[in-house]
């Protein structure tokens, strides 16, 4: 118990036994708040194993108002300060800068050209290098470098500054061409957005954070809970939902993700949504059942709307390295993944699998997770990109 009822020393006389107030006492005068999350050391996964999920029929109610939960459920730290946190402060270029820094670091190139370097073959072996230890991968690693190395022996560089710039512009040309914003189609009602990746990659954490950036740009939304595999999933959008102030259907964990979708596409058309993004479980590449519950629910979809999902957003580990390409080589075969959404480039990831992705997939990359606001999650900028990875000068990181 909380050190406020701790327990008194008995007092004299036979009513101090008597003053100890009583659980209904203390619950009517400490009710719990609306919203209010569970404390640090309570386990939310054993409190929503205590609750029936919700039936089939319950669906129905969502058409006169959004999911609600009296309590709202714990959400993982990086929800809660994505949810609370003030604005951020940085925008544009710089503000790529200053996210990913610890990127630029562990990319390493800032470091090859602070130190004034001669303009020789060993600096053209120590780019190679660090392009490849950060996951740019062989075949663009090689083309940028045997680029760089032809023009050097044509003496197009005067000095390491000018190889330095021709480094950048080759490497805004890599992923140039897959910085494409996700447009939504006004004459797709609802535009339905289905999203797509293995476990931890922060799918719903991204969700929340698009429902945040449509509201905000004019639409009116739905969020289709249909990650019912993992326990507190549900839960978690519903959260997100209720921040949001964004309906979300949901069926319980569970349930058939293919009938949450259904039955969300239905509502979000018979509502008159503009868009609706539905949620799917996390599953690894590997797992050949799972993987086929995704083609089943984009079946299911088109038998409402042939043309639905009009956009398959695939969420991606920026720290996974050259295995996000087996993933998304995967994903893509299943469900045909038209986006990608590249997320945790503001740790330790050494962003390089960015430009291995866009020159195998040549896939759109809509958005870059440069951080843990809300804000944060930003429109692809290659420019912006590839200035945050590379110093801006020689002598300066």
């Amino acid at each position: 118990m909380i050190g406020f009822f701790r327990r008194k020393k008995p007092q004299d006389g036979p009513d101090a036994a008597q003053t100890r107030p009583s659980t209904e006492e203390l619950a009517a005068a400490f009710p719990r708040a609306p919203g209010e999350t569970l404390p640090a050391d309570t386990n939310p996964a054993s409190d929503r194993a205590a609750e029936a999920p919700v039936p089939a029929s319950a669906v129905a109610s969502l058409e006169a108002a959004p999911v609600a939960s009296p309590v709202a459920p714990a959400l993982p730290a990086e929800d809660r300060e994505s949810a609370d946190a003030v604005p951020a402060a940085a925008a544009g270029k710089s503000g790529w800068r200053d996210r990913l820094r610890r990127t630029s670091a562990a990319l390493g190139l800032a470091g090859l050209f602070t130190r004034n370097p001669r303009l020789d073959d060993d600096l053209l072996d120590e780019i190679e290098t660090a392009l490849l230890t950060a996951d740019v991968g062989v075949p663009a690693t090689t083309a940028i470098i045997e680029n760089l190395r032809k023009r050097m022996k044509e003496r197009e560089f005067a000095d390491a500054q000018a190889l330095l710039k021709a480094l950048r512009t080759d490497l805004i040309a890599l992923i140039a061409p897959v910085a494409k914003p996700l447009v939504i189609d006004a004459s797709r009602k609802p535009f339905v957005v289905l999203t797509v990746g293995v476990n931890g990659v922060g799918k719903t954490t991204t969700i929340g954070k698009l429902a945040r950036r449509f509201k905000q740009d004019g639409h009116s939304l739905m969020l289709a809970a249909g990650d019912t595999f993992r326990a507190a999933a549900v839960a978690q959008l519903q959260t997100w939902g209720e921040r949001n102030g964004v309906p979300v259907v949901a069926q319980g964990q569970d349930a058939d993700a293919a009938s949450v979708a259904f039955d969300a596409l239905q509502s979000a058309r018979s509502r008159g949504f503009d868009v609706l993004i539905a949620d799917t479980a996390g599953r690894l590449h590997t797992q050949t059942g799972l993987m086929n519950e995704l083609g089943k629910i984009r079946r299911v979809l088109g038998k409402i709307d042939d043309t639905a999902p009009h956009e398959v957003l695939m969420v991606i580990d920026g720290t996974t390295g050259q295995n996000a390409l087996s993933q998304l080589r995967q994903f893509h075969a299943a469900v045909g993944v038209t986006g990608l959404v590249v997320t945790k480039l503001d740790g330790t990831a050494k962003g390089g699998v960015v430009f291995a992705l866009a020159r195998e997939f040549g896939i759109p990359i809509r958005y870059a997770g440069i951080g843990e606001r809300v804000e944060d999650l930003r429109v692809f900028d290659a420019e912006a990109f590839v200035d945050a990875l590379l110093p801006e000068a020689l002598g300066g990181g």
